[in-house]
């Protein structure tokens, strides 16, 4: 039985590169604390597995949780409790042993998922019926996404499903992947992906995705074509995703979204562009959820995912 079935309150964690978000969530869903705290990314894995249980702690004095759901950068296997791979942004974090090393440290058992997915839990249930299907693409330092059809929210081999930013895309051909390969989405339509392709368009530095948008808001062609590519490549992947998959929902969260209608307006009309007749009123919608949706669905993963027990045998 999970703990929110025993009415219990249950703890959310969030991790990002560069900030732990955590909130103890009561039997009712309402918030019951908040802490957040930088994540020492640059000291490794222990230490950012240390910083999650004081984080825990921080919220959660009394021990009254008895489960904690984590949402995490990388790929994360929930099955297993590993992240599988992860870029540098924290050091050391691939191979991680997240579920149970989190356990032990708090002494609570540990549900944890990709932090796309589980943000994704909470748009998932919004659907009626209990039994949709959801494309859910999250656009910002990265491009991550989560898959859901028929209900269940896909984790694949490895937990890798639902990793949007690697697929191939016309647009980025050539362009190196922080992965590895070469000409995928990720290295044109996130944040620094449309900042570096202003960059080679103009032969000029820029510090950041918004001075992009601003000198396109100020009729900057080379910006406004920066923006409508890496917004163009991602809609037509999305597309093609949705002819796939046959979405009832069509999510696209992240920072660079909220650069504003050029960004949109590309990526819905590309969008469109590739969808089979029966889908071709589905578009490109906001999430429904703000600010507390990662350590939201964080919590509800302990009621959908296995728990990693502390002190289980390695």
């Amino acid at each position: 039985m999970t703990a929110r079935a025993t009415g219990a309150p249950v703890i959310g964690l969030d991790l990002g590169g560069t900030k732990i978000a955590a909130a103890l969530f009561g039997a009712d869903g309402r918030v019951l604390a908040r802490h957040t705290r930088p994540t020492p990314a640059r000291d490794g894995a222990a230490a950012v597995l240390d910083a999650l249980a004081a984080a825990a702690a921080e919220v959660d004095p009394g021990r009254l949780a008895t489960a904690v759901g984590i949402a995490a950068a990388g790929v994360v296997d929930p099955r297993s409790g590993i992240v599988t791979s992860a870029t540098d942004s924290i050091r050391g974090w691939a191979g991680t042993a997240l579920g149970t090393g989190l356990a032990d440290r708090t002494g609570t058992p540990v549900a944890c998922d990709n932090d796309v997915r589980a943000t994704a839990g909470p748009e998932l249930d919004a659907l009626p019926g209990g039994q949709g299907s959801l494309l859910f693409a999250a656009i910002g330092t990265g491009v991550g996404g989560a898959l859901a059809v028929d209900g269940r929210m896909l984790h694949g081999a490895a937990g890798i499903a639902g990793h949007l930013g690697h697929l191939p895309s016309a647009e980025a051909a050539g362009l190196p992947c922080t992965c590895g390969a070469t000409g995928h989405l990720e290295v044109i339509a996130s944040g620094p992906g449309i900042t570096a392709h202003y960059e080679r368009l103009t032969g000029a530095p820029v510090d950041r995705l918004e001075t992009v948008a601003d000198r396109a808001a100020h009729g900057d062609r080379a910006a406004e074509h920066a923006i409508t590519t890496g917004a163009t490549a991602a809609g037509r992947v999305l597309g093609g995703l949705a002819n796939a998959l046959g979405p009832d929902r069509v999510v696209v969260g992240g920072g660079v979204p909220r650069i504003g209608a050029l960004h949109g307006d590309a990526l819905a009309a590309a969008f469109a562009s590739e969808l089979m007749p029966p889908l071709r009123g589905l578009r490109p919608e906001p999430p429904l959820l703000g600010h507390d949706a990662a350590v939201r669905g964080a919590a509800a993963l302990t009621t959908t995912l296995p728990l990693h027990h502390p002190g289980v045998a390695r």
